[in-house]
């Protein structure tokens, strides 16, 4: 399934003294908004599905922390995470190794090389499972991926036929990752796997402006 994702140009960000204003209010939507896409993987791995406003709230942010105020340095942000709005038929995540500590870090970070390429989502229901695994996104993959330690940060994508849409909507959904130093699953829960089939059916809600929030505007 191949559609035309809805990316976000220089007139989706607002400037910094007008995201201020309305900043408070918009992260607490967002905060909402990745209640029901965020998925713990065991005790230290964690995802979060992305979508259009998620997307759009790390640029503002990153343009609010890095005082981007010229078009040519938000637009290098928007084309490096243009890239991770899903498309229908798609689903995007951002993978995160949730360690504290030097120690815990050193321990880790090697034995988990790989992992990006070890995670999947498990299509249960009548018949046998269907496996849908994920694929790093291309444009992150070099500078995140190096032989001898992996990052704490992976992006993925994960594609979908037509069929597959359609046994996700009529769930069980597992989540897994099946690495070698490392193998944990968890079951989708109603309302993320209701969430994520915006995703995959192409029917995102419109973008939330960081001013004038209603209650439920982010409700499935």
């Amino acid at each position: 399934m191949h559609a035309t994702r809805r990316i976000l140009t220089l007139d989706d960000i607002e400037d910094l003294r007008a995201y201020e204003r309305g900043r408070d209010e918009y992260r607490r939507r967002i905060i909402e908004l990745k209640r029901h896409r965020r998925v713990a993987v065991g005790p230290i791995v964690s995802m979060v599905f992305e979508n259009r406003e998620t997307v759009r709230s790390q640029v503002q942010e990153m343009a609010r922390a890095e005082h981007m105020v010229s078009d040519e340095q938000i637009q290098q942000e928007l084309d490096a995470y243009n890239p991770l709005i899903p498309g229908p038929g798609e689903l995007s995540a951002t993978l995160f190794i949730e360690l504290t500590g030097d120690e815990a870090l050193r321990s880790w970070l090697p034995r988990l090389v790989g992992i990006e390429r070890s995670v999947l989502l498990r299509l249960r229901g009548a018949g046998a499972p269907v496996v849908v695994p994920a694929v790093p996104e291309a444009a992150h993959e070099e500078s995140l991926t190096r032989p001898e330690t992996t990052a704490s940060v992976h992006y993925l994508h994960f594609f979908f036929e037509p069929d597959e849409v359609e046994r996700f909507e009529s769930g069980p959904v597992t989540l897994a990752v099946d690495h070698p130093e490392y193998h944990h699953e968890t079951e989708l829960g109603d309302e993320v796997r209701t969430e994520l089939l915006r995703d995959l059916v192409g029917d995102q809600p419109g973008d939330l402006p960081p001013g004038d929030l209603r209650p439920g505007d982010l409700r499935p």
